[in-house]
């Protein structure tokens, strides 16, 4: 016989969810999943206390993790073409034109642009601040450009395509979780997203005026040389990008598109560089690394090593390990009915979608304060908020959208957060010195806000 658990019974368990994660991971530096498994034992006993048994639990969970097969699924095939994509010369090739390209005088710019376009080529914010991030941050040096102005707006970029990317683990997370089609959920957040970098645009081209002139180009140049000495860098290197924007546009679905896309990568590694083709396919399970690079292209420097060494499903186990618990919790506290709790008593204090959109926002940055990650804010605070929704009417992309917004935009800015620990040991600049210049990543929870009290932006359900 199972009873109702009481409002204190229910909070509690998000409480000392946020009590365990922050004394764990901050204080002692536990992995983040161990410490949402240590969570999930406590609303296992909350679980008990209302009358579930293991059984009861065991089912919750697994109903809960059966929804968040599809994104694995996508997450996997976004390793394999990060994998295949390297192998065959794709990404190389758009970092190669950017920095070829790269006008000194609007650096700044330049940079955002740059690693905006990688990541939505890759879908990974850390590929492409691994990549195109560590060659700018050598450029900037030339300019004497303040470290902390070039890592803001590579950051900012490399988010921002992250965010755009149908291949983005976070955006297919968002969109699984609130049950939203991946392109719906993209084009909701046009709205936040492209003002604030617009904004962020403008601050960094003002802000670059400063740094114009001559520039000596050696680290460019020397990059150039690297890849070129790697890839025969031609037309026949676009045919995968070419293959998934046309299966993409005959609405084949995301998996198929990436998956066939990847073996076009291997027949273009193989033919168009002369890489071994087993090495294409050992690319999809480890990702490229400088031992499949043939022997004739000689020593290469740190940075393009860094550059090739990405991809493979392993890359993402991490992503989909925390998928695992941070479902688990989220499964183990729905089936115990805690989550029904907690959001009755809510929603009667919320009577406006500007209140909702807001106690959203909140909700989000307090989990991303909490846990530093930003897929435990898509699927807590998704799953919390996602009735609240569908009763006020409300287009289920509208909380997507502002899942990203003050989630995956603010998770570079968390000294602690893994983004933040990231992208401050691959681009050398601390938090404090990068937050300001980051401009879009803050922004676009004001921009969230603005529209669900303006109503600007705010999309209704269809009716059924």
């Amino acid at each position: 016989m199972t009873r109702q658990p009481t409002f204190l019974e229910s909070i509690s368990t998000i409480i000392v969810m946020i009590i365990i994660v922050i004394t764990g991971f901050v204080v002692f530096d536990i992995p983040i999943q161990a410490l949402l498994i240590l969570a999930s034992a406590y609303a296992a006993f909350i679980a008990r206390r209302v009358g579930l048994k293991w059984q009861d639990l065991e089912e919750g969970i697994t109903h809960r993790l059966a929804t968040a097969m599809p994104a694995i699924f996508i997450i996997l095939a976004v390793g394999i073409i990060v994998g295949t994509w390297m192998y065959s010369g794709t990404v190389p090739a758009l970092i190669y034109y950017g920095l070829e390209f790269l006008d000194p005088n609007l650096f700044l710019v330049s940079a955002f642009i740059i690693c905006a376009i990688t990541s939505v080529a890759t879908g990974t914010a850390w590929g492409s601040a691994s990549t195109a991030g560590i060659a700018l941050m050598a450029i900037a040096t030339q300019l004497h450009i303040t470290p902390g102005m070039a890592a803001g707006a590579i950051i900012a970029g490399a988010v921002f395509g992250d965010k755009m990317s149908p291949l983005s683990d976070t955006t297919n997370l968002a969109a699984l979780v609130t049950k939203v089609n991946i392109f719906a959920h993209i084009r909701a957040m046009i709205w936040t997203t492209v003002p604030a970098s617009i904004i962020g645009l403008i601050v960094w081209y003002f802000a670059g005026m400063q740094f114009g002139g001559n520039t000596n180009t050696s680290q460019v140049n020397q990059m150039l040389s690297e890849l070129s000495k790697i890839y025969n860098i031609n037309i026949f290197v676009w045919i995968p990008l070419l293959i998934i924007i046309t299966c993409l546009l005959l609405k084949i679905s995301t998996v198929p598109a990436m998956l066939i896309s990847s073996l076009s990568a291997i027949i273009v590694g193989a033919f168009n560089h002369g890489f071994n083709i087993v090495d294409g396919f050992k690319s999809t399970f480890d990702g490229f690394n400088k031992g499949m690079v043939a022997a004739s292209s000689g020593d290469l420097s740190d940075r393009a090593i860094n550059l090739v060494e990405q991809g493979g499903m392993m890359s993402m186990t991490e992503i989909i390990v925390t998928i695992f618990c941070g479902y688990a919790f989220a499964g183990i506290v729905e089936k115990a009915g805690c989550l029904d709790v907690i959001l009755k008593t809510i929603s009667k204090n919320i009577n406006s979608v500007g209140q909702l959109i807001l106690a959203t926002v909140i909700g989000s940055l307090i989990m991303v304060l909490a846990a530093g990650v930003a897929s435990v804010v898509i699927i807590m605070v998704g799953v919390l908020m996602m009735e609240m929704y569908n009763d006020m009417n409300l287009d289920r992309s509208n909380l997507s959208r502002t899942l990203e917004d003050s989630g995956t935009m603010i998770i570079p800015l968390i000294p602690w957060g893994t983004s933040g620990i990231y992208y401050t040991q691959q681009l050398g600049v601390s938090v404090d010195q990068f937050f300001i210049w980051a401009v879009p990543c803050y922004l676009c929870i004001i921009f969230a806000i603005f529209y669900g009290f303006s109503g600007i932006g705010i999309k209704k359900a269809k009716s059924q």
